[in-house]
């Protein structure tokens, strides 16, 4: 466990106004399926949304940033040298902190490969194989982000509003909220060898 404490999580994820997920049910006698009653109108990509970049750890939630177009290398570059570095600074001064991210293309570029390696001194990159078993805690977070929004009502009326909400909600975890989560990462290890990389509560 101590050695999960030294890890700095990181993912992105898209949050839309309206929840879209195809999964409305509806029991209805023959000859009514075209009532309003019995139908539900299609908010096109889920009204809009934003994409956020986050990171936590053990010690600290970290900086979010709403990323305001497609990612790609260059973005994350920027990313990396403005927030997540300054970040590592703080929560790893003696320089002993590993920085998860996943295997997303833009994360991979040589530019931002060669980022990494130039500060090396200061924290690690951990390696992490293709098509691997997603581990990674953050999806757990994001859940109980998503769970609070959809919560809300009346909900988001728009971008602005919906992207204030997240960040409230981000900044109030609790770090017993994450702390377990990160807590739960030698189970969720076993688990997977376990099943040998196969399907696994975690």
């Amino acid at each position: 466990m101590d050695e999960w404490k030294t890890v700095a999580w990181s993912y992105e994820s898209r949050f839309l106004i309206h929840h879209v997920d195809g999964r409305v049910r509806v029991r209805r006698l023959p000859g009514e399926q075209l009532l309003p009653s019995c139908t539900a109108g299609h908010m096109q990509a889920g009204g809009g949304g934003i994409m956020l970049w986050r990171t936590f750890s053990w010690a600290a939630l970290g900086p979010v940033v709403v990323v305001e177009q497609t990612m790609k290398a260059a973005n994350y570059l920027n990313i990396t040298a403005d927030q997540l570095h300054p970040n590592m600074a703080f929560v790893f001064p003696t320089e002993n902190g590993i920085f998860k991210q996943d295997n997303a293309p833009c994360h991979k570029a040589r530019i931002v490969l060669e980022w990494f390696e130039e500060h090396t001194d200061e924290f690690h990159l951990m390696s992490w194989p293709p098509n691997s078993p997603d581990l990674n805690p953050m999806e757990h977070l994001w859940d109980v982000i998503e769970r609070q929004l959809r919560a809300q009502t009346p909900p988001c009326p728009n971008i602005s509003t919906l992207r204030d909400h997240c960040l409230d909600i981000w900044y109030n975890l609790s770090p017993v909220t994450y702390q377990k989560l990160m807590a739960s990462m030698p189970r969720r290890v076993e688990a997977c060898l376990k099943v040998k990389g196969g399907a696994a509560r975690y």
